[in-house]
């Protein structure tokens, strides 16, 4: 009896798990002030301009973290449904012109004067926040999929298949965890794997990238050149690298140097051995976003942090396996790392809430 006395106890937060994001927050400020220094003198004339950007960023993640972490996260439970509905209207605005701002050929993001917001982001969190709920209620489980595909259909449109996969994937461990009929899920899974196979092969430009993977030493200037100068930066780094701030592949070598590609141009300064530490640093995160999940108090809970959990380390796997060429280049941002304030902010308010899960553990 003592000790389920104990075990219903509030616990504090997982001290490893904040210090882990303290560390990967300032490990993404010193990437980005190195990566994105050529890039931001060449179009602002100011070296720390996205550097600048990325400390504001990071502190409001910080504020809103913390602010998160002290909301019970039942709270986010009543609120799961008309979040949802945001996210819904926020991705059928982002394809409004005059709203949605076209920027590199897609339409992701809403302007609200000089500050860009990308509804996808907020998207992530919404579907699992929706599913959690969803899921817990212990409802039909083939209804589970419907909020994926509205979702993944809207984000198509803009278009971004990188995000859409990550939605789908972390959409689908949430309910693979619940104990779905398999056939259920083998079946919508099939049928899920055909319809990207479908929408890569109508579109030219993923068509291409998929072409650029499969022959990755033709065209060397032309649709190749991408992940050329990424292996160029990943093999010029070595075991040990060529020292921090030496990189040349960023001195607009490489695309999407601060954002996308940010470990490229990491790998490249600290070596095999300073990327590996970093990789071990997001895996940690991941362990202790699923070890929360574990041993979370109730339904709702387990499966929030799960999804959360995966979805970063989804993320992380989808960005370093496109960087080494296992992949396809996708354009998924590396979580804390690469140049970004939706993507950031979404994961440190992610966060705060997996803390508040383990107060309650």
């Amino acid at each position: 009896m003592k000790r389920v006395g104990l075990r219903n106890q509030k616990q504090g937060i997982d001290k490893k798990l904040f210090l882990t994001t303290v560390l990967l927050v300032i490990i993404g400020l010193i990437a980005v002030l190195d990566a994105s220094a050529p890039q931001a003198i060449n179009v602002f004339g100011d070296k720390f301009h996205l550097f600048k950007n990325q400390l504001v960023w990071s502190l409001v993640g910080f504020i809103v973290l913390l602010l998160s972490s002290k909301i019970n996260y039942k709270f986010w439970q009543k609120l799961a449904t008309p979040l949802f509905f945001f996210v819904l209207i926020t991705l059928i605005l982002v394809l409004i012109p005059g709203i949605g701002a076209k920027l590199l050929g897609a339409r992701r993001w809403i302007s609200i004067g000089s500050v860009f917001f990308q509804p996808s982001e907020f998207a992530k969190f919404g579907v699992i926040l929706y599913l959690a709920k969803f899921i817990s209620k212990k409802k039909a489980s083939i209804l589970y999929f419907l909020p994926l595909v509205l979702v993944s259909f809207l984000i198509m449109l803009e278009p971004d298949l990188g995000t859409t996969m990550v939605i789908v994937l972390t959409g689908a461990i949430q309910i693979f965890a619940s104990q779905i009929n398999l056939l259920h899920f083998g079946g919508v899974g099939i049928l899920g794997g055909l319809v990207v196979f479908l929408l890569i092969m109508i579109s030219p430009y993923r068509k291409d990238r998929l072409l650029t993977f499969l022959e990755q030493s033709s065209d060397p200037l032309g649709r190749s050149y991408h992940i050329r100068q990424i292996l160029l930066g990943l093999g010029s780094g070595g075991l040990f690298g060529v020292g921090l701030g030496g990189s040349r592949q960023k001195f607009l070598f490489l695309p999407e140097a601060s954002t996308d590609s940010i470990f490229a141009v990491i790998a490249e300064e600290i070596g095999f051995i300073g990327a590996l530490g970093l990789i071990f640093l997001l895996g940690f995160y991941v362990f202790r976003a699923l070890r929360i999940s574990k041993y979370a108090p109730d339904d709702f809970s387990r499966y929030l942090a799960l999804g959360i959990g995966s979805w970063i380390g989804i993320q992380v796997f989808l960005n370093i396996a496109s960087m080494t060429a296992l992949v396809p280049l996708t354009g998924i941002p590396l979580p804390f790392i690469s140049y970004g304030g939706s993507s950031l902010i979404m994961i440190m308010f992610a966060t705060g809430i997996l803390l508040n899960i383990s107060k309650h553990t």
